[in-house]
């Protein structure tokens, strides 16, 4: 299994921080949760321990989401994109995605688009 996760692995192209963006999703409505950071490490532990792991760039180190707040991040599945340089984790989130108590790091802070070609 090692040998499996270590490609999957390499086949993040991190940026020069040795970090990816992380799109966090909920596995069954397509509800966009969050967007956090992970380095190959992160990564690692996410794979392997089927909860969410991700670097804090502000705190410089690892979180484990739920650790503190109890509002965990089951891992369903993980993919990279065409370009190997973000992560999708799809999850099942249980309580408050962000960390200010709300669902999604996205509620309630749409901003307005005024059209036009």
């Amino acid at each position: 299994m090692s040998g499996h996760l270590d490609e999957d692995i390499a086949r993040v192209a991190w940026n020069d921080a040795g970090l990816a963006p992380v799109i966090v999703q909920q596995h069954d409505t397509g509800e966009v949760l969050m967007l956090a950071w992970m380095d190959a490490e992160a990564l690692r532990r996410t794979l392997t321990g089927a909860r969410a792991v991700y670097w804090s760039r502000s705190r410089g180190e690892y979180w484990r989401k739920g650790d503190t707040s109890g509002h965990t991040q089951q891992v369903v599945a993980a993919s990279v994109d065409c370009d190997g340089d973000t992560i999708l984790l799809q999850v099942d989130q249980h309580g408050a995605a962000c960390h200010t108590g709300t669902r999604t790091c996205f509620d309630g802070r749409a901003l307005t688009v005024r059209g036009g070609d």
